[in-house]
């Protein structure tokens, strides 16, 4: 081995060892850097080694941190997270939760499918798993557990019904992995769509299976009422300003009509319209939905610019070439290769943020897999095929990291704000078989590659 690949591992080792410390991860990252760019330094002064390293990598990290806050893409991020914080104080969600509970009140887990198709469409409208998870923590859980549903089924529910909001557009998550390996965000957007609906129909198909063969579960509401055209009528108004919203943002951005910067400020405004409709903006909400977005974005900002530093040194020390070196050394063929990256991003998930994992693996395998024999077709119209569909279908894995202890954000954002009778053991068996329903959706993604690249090849055509 080289002096380049002994730093690229000390440098992997020494990030993993101080993640255990508690240090915030921003200054993990970038300490690790600064420090690893003086030992390469004092190493090519005093040991004659050629690592590269020095006063110029500095400088380079500079330029490189102004050339990403410089991009347009990125504007979006704090439009995307401000509509997101705004809906969730414009009290639409517990609108659309009390008048579509009616509308699946014969059905055993009717409210569990309302849980559930309400986190499609905040995910459609929001893509803030935080906002989602505890609103509908605060809203669904009391009332599911009022109704007698099993504590475990109702908080696993609710978990991963709020964390839809990672994958299907307009996600952030989809954003920063677009900037990381140059691929177009509306690809990733239109890729992305027909995973998180398959999963969202997995779960309320697992619900409905559920309620078949243990209704005890899910018991149905002692006051049952009727459905009637009026009910679903209700139901539809409620939910029609949550489709304008996904209409206006989702559909600008497939039809051409406006750039993902362009739709995200369309959401910020819409978002602040319906909270105004419904008389739930003023001064007050709005100095709070500037602050929590503002505190988002930093918290963002933050890991991404550590993560900047970590990755332009690795790429400096040869990093990526010793990833790439090591990946096709593995006897398994392409396709093989990609299953083992991500059976690595699912147990990543378990110790990492989706964030880490996204700025600090995906720059790293991405080239390789660009290289890689790939048989993924774009219909000669997506660019990048091979980099957006492995792009979703890391997106679709991370979707675990959310349900997955110890780091699972969603089961500390749903134990903050459930009933204190729902006890942190509830939530993990809960969640168990939501996470088996994800492992699915990535099979799925995997095997059927134009779930990811139909919808935006039919769009250019």
């Amino acid at each position: 081995m080289t002096p380049n690949d002994i730093l690229v591992l000390l440098m992997f080792l020494s990030f993993i060892a101080l993640l255990f410390t508690g240090f915030p991860i921003a200054f993990v990252l970038g300490g690790v850097s600064i420090i690893f760019t003086l030992v390469g330094y004092l190493s090519d002064l005093y040991l004659g080694t050629a690592t590269g390293l020095g006063f110029n990598t500095v400088s380079m990290i500079i330029n490189r941190i102004f050339k990403i806050l410089d991009n347009w893409t990125m504007v979006s991020l704090p439009m995307f997270v401000y509509m997101g914080i705004m809906l969730d104080r414009s009290g639409l969600a517990e609108h659309m939760m009390k008048s579509m509970q009616d509308a699946f009140g014969k059905i055993h887990g009717g409210l569990a499918i309302t849980v559930c198709v309400i986190g499609i469409l905040l995910a459609a409208s929001t893509g803030i798993v935080g906002a989602s998870v505890v609103l509908m923590a605060l809203l669904a859980l009391p009332a599911m557990l009022r109704q007698g549903y099993d504590k475990s089924l109702a908080a696993g529910v609710v978990a991963a019904s709020g964390t839809l909001g990672i994958l299907i557009p307009p996600s952030i998550m989809l954003v920063m992995m677009a900037d990381q390996l140059s691929v177009s965000v509306g690809d990733l957007f239109m890729g992305a769509l027909f995973p998180g609906l398959i999963l969202g129909f997995l779960y309320i198909s697992y619900i409905v299976i559920l309620g078949i063969l243990r209704p005890h579960k899910m018991p149905l509401p002692a006051n049952l009422k009727p459905v009637t055209l009026g009910t679903l009528w209700r139901a539809f108004k409620a939910a029609l300003p949550t489709f304008g919203l996904i209409i206006a943002v989702l559909g600008s951005i497939f039809a051409g009509i406006a750039t993902i910067t362009e739709a995200s400020g369309v959401g910020a405004m819409g978002a602040t319209l319906v909270a105004y409709v419904n008389k739930r903006l003023s001064v007050k909400v709005f100095k709070e939905v500037a602050h929590l977005t503002f505190n988002t974005i930093g918290y963002i900002f933050a890991i991404l610019i550590g993560a900047t530093c970590f990755a332009l040194v690795l790429r400096l020390l040869g990093g990526d070439d010793l990833v790439q070196r090591g990946l096709q050394a593995i006897p398994l063929g392409p396709q093989g290769i990609i299953a083992l990256i991500l059976f690595a991003v699912f147990l990543m998930g378990f110790f990492l943020d989706w964030i880490e994992i996204t700025f600090i693996v995906l720059p790293l395998i991405g080239p390789a897999v660009a290289a890689m024999d790939l048989p993924i077709s774009g219909y000669g119209v997506v660019e990048n095929p091979k980099l957006t569909w492995f792009c979703v279908l890391t997106a679709v894995c991370l979707q675990t990291s959310f349900l997955t202890p110890p780091v699972g954000f969603s089961l500390f954002y749903l134990k903050g704000s459930c009933p204190p009778e729902v006890s942190m053991l509830d939530i993990f068996r809960g969640i168990i078989p939501f996470v088996v329903l994800q492992v699915i959706g990535v099979l799925f993604t995997f095997f059927w590659p134009a779930l990811t690249l139909w919808l935006p090849a039919m769009t250019y055509k």
